[in-house]
């Protein structure tokens, strides 16, 4: 049975989900949530994929998940993959999960769109220049534990590396450029080599590009 995520590209926490299960060999298939037009806002939204009203949404049979590190861990439980060794590594995924969700994805997703997707006259440039500071602080933490390593956690790439790179590969401005975190830049490119990889608007639909 062909597994179905809700996501639309410019969801950068739709994006670990996609990535996880591109990844991972098992047969999956996206579904375009119209976000833009207020999908997830809708009462048929909330009752039948996710309360929240929030993307990504996985179905997998009688399985339905939503938020992209329990999707992930799912497709490691399901594929065998990513998902850490033993105990110790699983505990050490879970925490750069947590980690990301809080200090990475979180602000770079909410500067993202107010830099991006908002008109410049409803943009506050207050709020967005705290969130800028705040995520220099956040790259620095990151550059430097992968200061002498591949990956984030172990000798091989998983959930660590697919939940924080979820934001890292968007092309629009939100305060990151990767010529600045050299550790960083080198781990991008280490994971963007990684047979089957593809880029957000690559991997799901949706893009700037289509309300343009």
């Amino acid at each position: 049975m062909t597994i179905k995520l809700h996501c639309f590209g410019e969801s950068g926490h739709s994006y670990k989900a996609a990535l996880a299960l591109e990844l991972s060999g098992l047969d999956w298939e996206p579904v375009k949530i119209d976000f833009f037009n207020g999908a997830g806002r809708t009462a048929e939204f909330k009752s039948n994929l996710n309360i929240m009203g929030e993307a990504p949404v996985m179905i997998d049979g009688d399985v339905k998940l939503t938020q992209s590190g329990i999707i992930q861990d799912y497709v490691s439980e399901k594929s065998g993959k990513h998902g850490g060794r033993n105990a110790e590594e699983r505990r050490e995924i879970l925490r750069w999960v947590l980690w990301d969700n809080h200090k990475l994805s979180s602000m770079a997703g909410v500067t993202r769109f107010l830099m991006n997707f908002l008109p410049e006259d409803k943009q506050p440039k207050e709020v967005i220049g705290f969130h800028l500071a705040r995520l220099k602080g956040t790259y620095a933490v990151l550059d430097d534990h992968l200061a002498g390593r591949n990956w984030i956690v172990g000798d091989s790439l998983t959930n660590a590396d697919m939940t924080c790179c979820g934001y890292l590969y968007y092309p629009e401005p939100f305060g990151f450029d990767r010529s600045e975190w050299p550790n960083i830049d080198a781990w991008l490119t280490r994971l963007s080599d990684t047979p089957g990889w593809k880029a957000p608007y690559d991997l799901m639909p949706g893009s700037p590009a289509d309300r343009a």
